[in-house]
Parts: C-alpha cells; sequence; structure tokens
C-alpha cells in the first residue's frame, strides 16, 4: 500500500487544521459515526460504517429482516476505518466499507483494496455520483450551501461564489468550522477544481477576511439563527433539523449556481477485495439502493436520494436543479498537508 495514503487517510481529520492554524480553531467535533464496535464472526457480513448508528442502524435491522443475512457493524470515524481497512490488507474481516463521504472511498480504489460494483446496481446512481472505473456506487447526496440568515440578508444579496466571500465587504460575516470532515472534503474539491495555488490562495483570503470559527456545520446554523454570523459555510441536511422545532428559524439556503460552493459529496459503500461473501454484499447495495432505504434517508437526515422516483427532502432543492462543477468524486481522497503557515 501507499504510506502517503494511509498517512492522509489517518490526518483527514485535522489535515486542514494544519492548512489554517492561525485561525486557532477550535477541537474537531466528533465524527458522523459511534464508538468502534465489535466485529466479525461467522458468515455475517461484516460492515466498517463511517456512519452513525442512529442514522443506519435501522436499516441494517431490515437487511436482516428482508434477507436473513446478518450484519456485524463496526461504527466509527470514516478515514480512520478507511486506513484500518488498508492496515488489516487481505486479512481484513470487512466485507463493505459505507463511507460519509467519496474521498475514503477513493482512497480504497486508489489501493486496489475494492472490487467491482456490477453494472445493474451502478446503473441506478447518475454517473457523478459513483466510481468512474464500477469500484463504489453513491447511496445518498449532500450538498454544499451558502446557509444565510433571513432576517439580516435577503436571497439577491447573498454571495453567489466561493471567491466573492474573500471580498472585504464579508470581512466577519462568515462562519465556516475548518477542522469539520465535511469542510476538509470540500478543501479537497476546491483543490481538484482550482488548482493547489487557487486553493491555498482561497484559504488565505477567508483566513484574511477574519471568518468567525464554529465546531462544526449543527453549531454555524445555530450561530445564523442567532444572529452571530450572516452567512455559513454547512452542508444541506443541518436546516431541516432546526426548522422541525422551528418552522420559522431564520435561515436559508443559497446555492451558488456553478460554483464549487454547491458541490455534491455522496455517502456511498464499496464492496471490499477481502470479502468471501460477494453474493451478499452485492445484496447489501442493492437493498440500500432500494426505494425504501432511499426514502429512509431522505426523510430520516434530509439527504439526498440517488434513484430515480423518490422525492428529495423536504423544501430542498431538487438534485438535479444544483450546477456544481463536475468533480471526479475519487479524487477527493489526496488531502496533503500544506508545508507552512497561512
Amino acid at each position: 500500500m501507499k504510506r502517503r495514503t494511509v498517512i492522509s487517510l489517518i490526518s483527514l481529520a485535522t489535515a486542514t487544521s494544519t492548512l489554517l492554524i492561525a485561525c486557532d480553531a477550535q477541537d474537531s467535533p466528533t465524527a458522523d459515526g459511534a464508538a468502534d464496535g465489535a466485529a466479525g464472526g461467522g458468515d455475517a457480513l461484516v460492515v466498517y460504517s463511517g456512519r452513525g448508528e442512529d442514522l443506519i442502524g435501522p436499516m441494517f435491522e431490515r437487511f436482516e429482516a428482508e434477507t436473513g443475512i446478518q450484519v456485524n457493524v463496526r461504527y466509527g470515524d470514516t478515514a480512520e476505518l478507511a486506513a484500518t481497512i488498508l492496515e488489516e490488507g487481505d486479512n481484513s474481516p470487512a466485507d463493505i466499507y459505507f463511507a460519509q463521504d467519496a474521498g475514503a472511498l477513493g482512497a480504497l480504489q486508489v489501493e486496489g483494496r475494492t472490487r467491482n460494483i456490477p453494472d445493474n446496481l451502478l446503473n441506478q446512481v447518475d454517473s457523478r455520483f459513483r466510481s468512474r472505473e464500477g469500484q463504489w456506487v453513491g447511496i445518498t447526496g449532500r450538498a454544499r450551501v451558502f446557509a444565510y440568515n433571513t432576517d439580516m440578508l435577503d436571497a439577491e444579496d447573498v454571495p453567489n461564489s466561493i471567491w466573492d466571500l474573500t471580498e472585504p465587504e464579508w470581512s466577519g460575516r462568515v462562519g465556516w468550522a475548518p477542522t469539520n470532515g465535511s469542510f476538509q472534503a470540500f478543501v479537497s474539491a476546491i483543490r481538484e477544481h482550482e488548482g493547489e495555488e487557487r486553493a491555498r490562495e482561497w484559504l488565505e483570503g477567508m483566513k484574511a477576511n477574519d471568518p468567525q470559527v464554529f465546531r462544526n456545520n449543527t453549531s454555524i446554523v445555530e450561530g445564523l439563527g442567532r444572529g452571530e454570523v450572516e452567512v455559513g459555510l454547512v452542508n444541506n441536511y443541518y436546516l431541516a433539523r432546526f426548522q422541525a422545532e422551528d418552522p420559522n428559524f431564520p435561515v436559508a439556503h443559497h446555492y451558488p449556481s456553478g460554483d464549487i460552493g454547491s458541490m455534491i459529496n455522496i455517502a456511498g459503500v464499496a464492496i471490499l477485495n477481502s470479502t468471501n461473501q460477494p453474493e451478499a454484499a452485492e445484496a447489501f447495495v442493492e437493498f440500500m439502493l432500494s426505494p425504501e432505504a432511499q426514502q429512509h434517508f431522505a426523510e430520516g437526515n434530509s439527504e439526498y436520494p440517488l434513484i430515480s422516483g423518490i422525492e428529495p427532502p423536504n423544501d430542498q432543492l431538487p438534485i438535479a436543479e444544483i450546477n456544481p462543477p463536475d468533480i471526479d468524486l475519487s479524487s477527493l481522497e489526496d488531502l496533503e498537508q500544506y508545508s507552512g503557515q497561512i
């Protein structure tokens, strides 16, 4: 395996913090996943899941009930689980890797730890949201958005590009979470789309513009609601949690058209090359792409379903109407640390 890839994965939770060390960011929030649990044993299908138990656990139970296939799950941080799979090599007990972002899936693909997923499963998902080599497939989509305080800004006043946020007029008015995993994947997307120097330029411009630092996406949306900032860089599904409690919560979404600020990442699965149960693993992927599972994710976490015929989350812009740049999501695995301090 490539040492560089393992190091990159292990350091994923703090790499962007290194880029922004002078921002004096807070500690990284708890990952979207429960504490590690024991996995393995017998003929059960072993899943390493970077998705949290509260969200994904019910679908594992339904899969077991409908197929009779037992599932043993190890929950943990997406990047750390990917690094574990690489370290375990062909001796890994895992059959399935369920990641909360495409970058970690891409890292395993690069290292040859994944196997082909049948076309009948891949073709259910738009080509933007699956491996171009057929090695992983997206299960749900999550868009980056500019969330904004509707009491402080009208929709037409919201910036339409990440570069607008570096302008002096937005000094101190923007919130971000530089140590959060979704932001780190976002920085990788900027590097992929804009190039390394432009990514550095954007980060330096943002830092110079006094962004308000939050711990994670949830705290950004909370801060927006309190008027602590006017615009925040978050994923699309956090706002719904606040609107469920308060329909008048004063925050809305803006999707900058054609800009990396509206990139769409995925949570997805790969079948590992160490599996000795390929048919059961394919049945698992098929179930996660079923209308039942897709509806669960849309209703339970306001994530975008990736198969046709399922309604998008309430009050969300349909995924077909979002206009992000074209990005090979597998390429987001390469999040290197910049040298020096910004």
